[in-house]
């Protein structure tokens, strides 16, 4: 029973053996195919950056976003690697390994397609994003109930800066799928300012005295048709209307210092020429045959 136990190790062990010297005797030939093949990978390591970094300038001349500048010098890359992979793999006689990888990648993408189906679907629509003319670097938008200047574009999120200088990241796949308000797609911006005056005010001057006021403050504006003057309604306590008038600014943020200047210069116009701009009040209609007297409660005991 010993030996038998003996000799089943001894075989086992001159199997090993054997297999090692085999091994060995396959690597010291090939030993020249492995150095050419380190080589080979070496270079296109290097070849893929080089290559990269030229088709990166030569898309700096083209009107793509920097976000689909980079995405496609970065593709350019691994398609190199990729490549100088394959000839790694020939060099080392290894054909029936390339099969195995390519079969292999086959199952594992879609397994990982599966999976990240949001980091996919967020890569896809920051490659559309990267393609829309109307949405660039730079723009003042408003999306996903969000505003702010657009500084950055990549394959994941859309970055906004809000005015308070705040940063906003939006996944690409919400803002491809809702609407887009862009500030910037015009040379001019319009500025609405809303206001109310007393029910003893004359009207027509009022009008009068609110164009003029604009006309004569803001530069852009050439002339009385640009201004638009609309009464609105009849408030509980004055007489509401609507200024439209337009601006040279596609920032957000111009708008709104636009509106602040108008309301001083409105509201300091209308103080000047004694025009009243009510808040809210309640008036008390008391019938003339009701009396009121003060009681005095001192004499109550």
């Amino acid at each position: 029973m010993a030996l038998t136990i003996t000799n089943r190790t001894h075989q086992a062990w001159e199997q090993m053996t054997e297999k090692v010297m085999t091994w060995l005797d396959i690597m010291i030939k090939n030993l020249p195919n492995i150095a050419i093949a380190i080589v080979v990978f070496f270079l296109v390591i290097i070849a893929s950056k080089q290559i990269s970094k030229v088709s990166l300038k030569l898309l700096h001349k083209t009107n793509l976003q920097h976000s689909m500048k980079s995405l496609i010098s970065k593709f350019i890359a691994v398609v190199v690697i990729l490549f100088g992979l394959f000839l790694v793999l020939s060099i080392l006689n290894l054909d029936k390994v390339l099969n195995t990888i390519l079969a292999g990648v086959g199952v594992a993408g879609l397994a990982v397609g599966l999976a990240l189906q949001g980091v996919l679907s967020n890569t896809y629509s920051g490659i559309v994003l990267s393609y829309i003319k109307q949405v660039k670097y730079g723009d003042w938008i408003k999306t996903n109930d969000y505003e702010g200047e657009i500084v950055d574009i990549d394959l994941r999120a859309i970055t906004l800066k809000q005015i308070d200088n705040n940063l906003v990241y939006i996944p690409n796949k919400l803002v491809v799928e809702n609407p887009i308000k862009n500030y910037s797609s015009t040379s001019q911006s319009r500025v609405i300012l809303e206001c109310g005056v007393g029910y003893e005010s004359d009207l027509r001057m009022v009008k009068e005295l609110t164009i003029n006021t604009i006309l004569n403050n803001f530069d852009v504006i050439t002339n009385k048709n640009e201004v638009l003057f609309l009464w609105k309604e009849f408030g509980d306590s004055s007489i509401n209307f609507e200024l439209r008038f337009w601006i040279n600014s596609t920032s957000a943020l111009e708008v709104a210092k636009a509106k602040s200047e108008g309301i001083m210069l409105v509201k300091e116009a209308f103080k000047q020429n004694n025009i009243n701009i009510p808040f809210p009040i309640r008036t008390l209609d008391i019938p003339k045959n009701i009396t009121i007297s003060n009681i005095d409660n001192s004499n109550e005991s």
